[in-house]
């Protein structure tokens, strides 16, 4: 039984290191401009991250000091992980499964539609209150200014590869026919009725395009790749931690085998 009990020590000290990347991709996307003003996933994220944590812990205690509660504890508690960790696995891609850019003549960057986005994307950002809050976040980051200081000349910045947050919120959308002065400062466009977001575009570096659908459609194209980036981390994560769950229980099952057999041998003697 020792051994088994040492075996299960071990395979949970790999579940401990298994809980680092999920914490860490929670992290990172909280280090992000748009998922630190949106704070939508990255909580959960290193909430389930911190928890596998615990529940690994007990089991290494438990395995290693041969304390059955813990072990039992940590079965169940870690199949409870595991399920959440399933759930938000399968969430992720759902709700990013739909959206993509739009390519426009002349131009490397793509543009982004906000109705491409799935209906729960949306409403985190279609609401008046909460956009306030995302807009004036948004607002104080330098992803706008930076494009003044990358690019001069107008052929530079239409051949550059601008992120989609850049590309909704930093510049007026293509259709409306701006003329280029500077990546934050366009004049005279040649139809404004292409599109609400051609009358909402405004010189005052602290508006921009903030107030436009596109930035709003640039900001859930930019979380997507984020999100799916995660998201990939969390399945590797997932696909390991079942594995190690798996071997545990079977460690677990063999020891449980081996203290009945010690009572029968002891009880025959």
């Amino acid at each position: 039984m020792a051994l088994s009990n040492n075996v299960i020590g071990a395979i949970n000290f790999v579940a401990v290191l298994l809980s680092i990347p999920v914490i860490g991709a929670g992290i990172w996307l909280a280090t992000q401009a748009d998922n630190s003003c949106v704070k939508i996933l990255q909580w959960p994220v290193i909430i389930i991250g911190v928890l596998i944590l615990v529940v690994a812990l007990a089991g290494f205690i438990g395995g290693i000091w041969r304390i059955q509660w813990l072990l039992i504890f940590y079965l169940v508690a870690m199949l409870v992980m595991i399920v959440l960790l399933t759930c938000l696995v399968v969430f992720v891609y759902m709700v990013t499964v739909r959206g993509h850019g739009h390519p426009e003549p002349s131009r490397a960057y793509l543009e982004y539609d906000l109705n491409d986005y799935s209906s729960w994307l949306r409403r985190r950002v279609k609401s008046s209150y909460k956009w306030d809050n995302i807009r004036s976040c948004l607002s104080s980051t330098s992803m706008c200014p930076e494009l003044n200081q990358s690019y001069r000349m107008a052929q530079d910045f239409f051949n550059a590869r601008i992120n989609p947050l850049q590309s909704g919120c930093c510049k007026p959308p293509t259709e409306c026919g701006y003329t280029f002065i500077n990546p934050t400062y366009w004049i005279s466009p040649i139809n404004t009725a292409a599109d609400m977001d051609c009358l909402n575009w405004s010189n005052d570096q602290n508006q921009l395009c903030y107030n436009c659908n596109s930035c709003k459609a640039g900001l859930l194209a930019n979380m997507k790749k984020e999100w799916r980036r995660a998201d990939i981390v969390l399945l590797i994560t997932l696909v390991a931690l079942i594995w190690v769950y798996l071997i545990g229980c079977c460690a677990f099952r063999n020891a449980k085998t081996e203290d009945l057999f010690r009572r029968y041998k002891q009880g025959y003697t």
